[in-house]
Order: structure tokens, then sequence, then C-alpha cells
């Protein structure tokens, strides 16, 4: 089954590089990372960097089977569910830091060899993430690059939110407060200065300012930097990332958008 939006080749090349450049900065991230440094903690409760090196190696392979299906229309094999990913998250969270990386790194070379082979037509299709919601193919590639960018980031190995790539903020901001609006989230504006962008959510509720990425590091569970300025209390995000609304965004990113555009711990898969 397809929408009915027409998918432009140079579109889904430009994502396909965001991907291929979050990929690159993280394995440039993990040259440097050692036996003892995989054990250590993450930014996530209860996770090491094996942990979030094992999650992001799992999660390609998930984004490959989406693909596969939605480039043959027929399952490359079983789907893993929510207890066999959560058994090799743990089954593999304890290997060599060698081990990790070269895992990572084939998974996500599969996974681009993948997109590489999709007919133009078939990145229409829709598929059905791990929660049940259902998006079309071109939308793993965002997926993919989320779990990269967020990721690289939980690593803790230098990585902040202030390295994320604009696009990809003002991507992840766009359908991020498109859900939060839809959810009626109790926040009347927010403000990214830095990308001159607003976005209007409610006719209540307090207004949110700060630098596009410790907007979305806030929305995004990751923290409230110094930097983000409220004239009233804020609310606690909810578990993030959302499904996207009906409607779905554009494929490419947007690299360059008018000022004041209004519109309307998490590490799990979707």
């Amino acid at each position: 089954m397809s929408d009915a939006i027409a998918i432009d080749p140079a579109d889904v090349a430009l994502v396909l590089d965001g991907v291929r450049g979050s990929a690159a900065r993280l394995h440039a991230t993990l040259d440097v990372l050692t036996d003892s440094r995989a054990r250590e903690p993450s930014a996530l409760a209860g996770w090491s960097r094996g942990h979030v090196v094992t999650h992001l190696a799992r999660s390609a392979d998930v984004y490959r089977w989406l693909l596969a299906l939605a480039r043959t229309g027929v399952e490359p094999g079983p789907r893993a569910d929510a207890a066999t990913l959560d058994r090799a998250l743990h089954e593999g969270a304890g290997r060599g830091a060698a081990e990790l990386v070269a895992d990572l790194r084939t998974s996500l070379d599969r996974l681009l060899e993948e997109a590489a082979s999709m007919p133009v037509e078939r990145w229409s299709t829709l598929v059905t993430a791990l929660a049940g919601w259902r998006h079309p193919a071109w939308f793993t590639l965002h997926r993919c690059r989320r779990e990269l960018e967020t990721h690289h980031v939980d690593l803790n190995l230098g990585c902040t939110t202030a390295n994320w790539p604009a696009d990809y903020v003002t991507w992840a901001l766009d359908g991020t407060v498109a859900a939060l609006a839809a959810g009626h989230f109790p926040v009347s504006r927010i403000v990214a200065e830095d990308l001159g962008r607003s976005w209007t959510l409610s006719a209540t509720g307090p207004t949110v300012t700060g630098p596009g990425h410790t907007l979305l590091a806030w929305l995004a569970g990751r923290g409230s930097d110094p930097q983000l300025r409220s004239d009233l209390p804020l609310p606690t995000p909810p578990r993030w990332p959302l499904p996207p609304v009906p409607g779905w965004q554009s494929l490419a990113p947007k690299t360059a958008v008018p000022p004041h555009r209004e519109a309307g711990n998490t590490a799990g898969l979707e």
C-alpha cells in the first residue's frame, strides 16, 4: 500500500546524505572507544556505552528490514519483536569495543546499501513501526538519523546537542512541535532564536525561547539548558519521540526557511 505523494529522487538523496553524515560523525567519535570506556555508564540510566552502541546497531537492522519489505513487498525473514530486541541488547552490550564498533558499522553499511537499491516508486510504500503506527518508507531514513544524532549525544563521549546539525534540529522540531500541538501540550509558543523559527502550540501556557538544539534537547528528555528561557514554569514533555501527526512532514529537511513560520529518558524504538 502506498501514499499518493510523488517522490523526488533528489530529496531522497538529500536525506540519505544526512544519514551518511550523521553516521560518519558517530564513527569518528567511536574511533576512540576502548573496552573499559565501553563498559562505563552512558547518559541513559542503566545503560553502558556498550548498550547504546548495540541499540544503534539493532535499530539499523530494524530499519533495513522495513526498507527491504517496502522494496520487495515480502518480509525479509521474521521480524524481531520487542522481547527479541531487548535480549539482543543485553546480550551484546558487554562485548569489546572493537566488536561493538564493527557491528554498528556493518549494520549501518547494510542499511545504506538497502536504501541505495530502493526504486524511487517504492519510497511511498507504507510500513509499520514496532509501536504500531504506519509511515512511508522514506520516513525510515529520518527515524534512523534521529536515532544516530540522539544517541550520539547519549554516549557522553564529547558530542553535545550543540553539535547537532541545524537542518536536523529544524526537521526534528517541526515534527515534534506538530505532534505536541495535536496532543494539546500546555505550551503557548516555542521560539528558536538561532534558526529564525517560531511555533504556536496553544492559546495558553508559557513561551519558551532559546537555541534550537536546547529546545529539542528539552523536548527529547535530554535536560533543560540554562540558555532556555520561559515566562512561566515549564511542563514536562511526554515520552519522545512522538509518532508523527497525519499529513507527514516533507521528505527533504528544510535548509532555508523564512523567519517566524508558525506551525500548528527515552531510548526505545518507536
